[in-house]
């Protein structure tokens, strides 16, 4: 019972730290809360968050926990995380300065795509999560793992970083901000280099990776990367 509780308070914790911290890099810049695009995207990304994590916390609390671990173990990937979180506040900053002073803009209709390509996004992340129980939030070969081949993984190799890259290529759309979209692009460079360091450790590691790779060619994107 003290291992839920603690769990809860912790996913608690992380989950309303979050939607605080998006609050103010996004409304503070902006001078005003009536940013419908910040609005329209914290309803986006908290409403389904929290969905997934009570359903995560009754179903998988073991799968929860992993995913509320972020103490990387790998300097590379230290570097990729830190290098990603200055990109995350800069894009999110400058969305709000972008509402504020009309430096660019993005047809409604446009942001209101970007919003079902972000639900997407989730639904494909959702999925990775409920066919791969080893997925966690750090780059590590966990005790007894195996490898996971079948659904999405059957498809490319990494397909939770493929979730991540339609999520957050599509949240600057849904703020309204070329501005922002131009700062996020960065995530693309980032995320190759998470992946070429994750596999290495999983080649030399993970037994029966280096064949899961002869097997399922592309990292990302079928027929592209």
């Amino acid at each position: 019972m003290n291992n839920r509780l603690s769990l809860a308070l912790r996913g608690a914790a992380f989950y309303l730290c979050g939607a605080a911290v998006l609050g103010l890099l996004l409304f503070l810049p902006a001078g005003t809360f009536h940013y419908p695009g910040a609005q329209r995207l914290m309803a986006l990304l908290f409403i389904p968050m929290l969905l997934m994590g009570v359903v995560l916390f009754f179903k998988s609390p073991a799968l929860l926990a992993k995913r509320l671990q972020n103490k990387e173990k790998e300097a590379a990937q230290r570097g990729v995380i830190g290098a990603s979180a200055l990109m995350f506040l800069a894009a999110f900053v400058l969305a709000g300065l972008d509402f504020r002073f009309g430096l660019t803009h993005i047809p409604v209709l446009l942001s209101h795509i970007a919003g079902f390509l972000l639900l997407a996004g989730y639904a494909l992340y959702a999925e990775v999560m409920r066919e791969n129980a080893y997925l966690s939030r750090t780059v590590e070969v966990q005790e007894n793992q195996t490898v996971v081949s079948t659904g999405l993984y059957g498809v490319v190799r990494h397909p939770m970083y493929a979730a991540t890259i339609l999520m957050f290529l599509s949240m600057p759309l849904v703020l309204g901000s070329l501005l922002s979209f131009a700062v996020m692009l960065i995530y693309l460079p980032l995320i190759a280099m998470r992946i070429k360091n994750e596999e290495a450790l999983l080649t030399k590691d993970l037994d029966g990776y280096a064949a899961y790779k002869d097997k399922v060619r592309f990292r990302l994107f079928p027929h592209i990367w």
